[in-house]
């Protein structure tokens, strides 16, 4: 299968020359981000991040693992502009969300996050191009813009012959396929999955993490809650938290060769954008 992305990214670190070239900011920017749950009387009930500082450049590929209670599902949430953090510096793409309104939030939200949910959340009546093409609605694209958008995005996940099917005609996988696919068709400066394999048998899974592989190479910035560490294994960088810190982050073995690959990848994405031939 063939991946051509829509918006290709810039390369994963502001170490590399082709990055620091780009001058893009991070995906994604945390300073100091607490996030304290209230009882009624005004109590602390839980400090659920307590101090995190983490940046996700554009490019990478990063598992969330901890155990239940460690504060990653918190973190994803508030990363997904979910939940706002309590005290602490969010920056979105560059942009500071905790200065906007929920309305400009929410639409923020859905041009750069593209979310994948273990639990597929599509809309049983409706096809999967119309399941496909519902984010954009709410963008205001126009239906046939909105319909042809999505047609090409499933041709992307390898689901061009299913058009027309329902979810329940699908097997798991290619319902994942389709929630993907929806997930990519705002054309977001980043993914964001929780557990995407979790209701899937083995072989299934597999073939979704290539899937995701896939399109990192192409160039999409990925973030992928899990507790699996064989699936957190197939990210280039695991971020794994206890109690509400980040208790380590690094690279994966073989991170180096599969990250010049990815950055590779970019750079001739970025070539054939700006390339007059390419045009023709």
């Amino acid at each position: 299968m063939t991946q051509t992305l829509d918006q290709p990214a810039t390369p994963a670190t502001p170490a590399t020359p082709a990055a620091a070239a780009a001058g893009s900011a991070p995906v994604a920017e945390l300073r100091a981000l607490r996030k304290v749950y209230y009882k009624p009387d005004g109590s602390v009930m839980v400090e659920a991040l307590r101090g995190i500082d983490v940046t996700i450049n554009r490019g990478e590929y990063v598992a969330i693992m901890g155990a239940s209670g460690s504060g990653k599902s918190t973190l994803m949430n508030v990363l997904g502009c979910l939940d706002r953090p309590t005290d602490g510096l969010y920056l979105l793409d560059g942009q500071d969300v905790a200065a906007m309104s929920d309305d400009d939030l929410s639409n923020y939200r859905g041009l750069k996050i593209g979310f994948i949910f273990q639990a597929f959340n599509l809309i049983p009546q409706l096809t999967i191009e119309e399941n496909v093409a519902t984010p954009l609605f709410y963008q205001r694209v126009p239906r046939a813009e909105r319909i042809e958008r999505a047609i090409e995005t499933l041709g992307k996940v390898g689901l061009g012959d299913r058009l027309g099917h329902r979810p329940r005609e699908l097997s798991g996988g290619q319902q994942q396929r389709v929630a993907i696919a929806r997930a990519l068709v705002t054309r977001p400066v980043v993914l964001m999955a929780d557990e995407p394999t979790g209701n899937l048998d083995s072989s299934t899974g597999q073939a979704i993490l290539n899937l995701f592989e896939e399109l990192h190479t192409s160039g999409m910035t990925i973030l992928m809650v899990t507790h699996d560490p064989v699936v957190a294994e197939r990210c280039l960088r695991v971020v794994r938290l206890k109690d509400g810190l980040i208790e380590y982050d690094r690279q994966q073995p073989g991170y180096r060769g599969r990250k010049a690959a990815s950055v590779q990848a970019n750079l001739n994405a970025n070539d054939a954008v700006q390339s007059p031939a390419q045009s023709h």
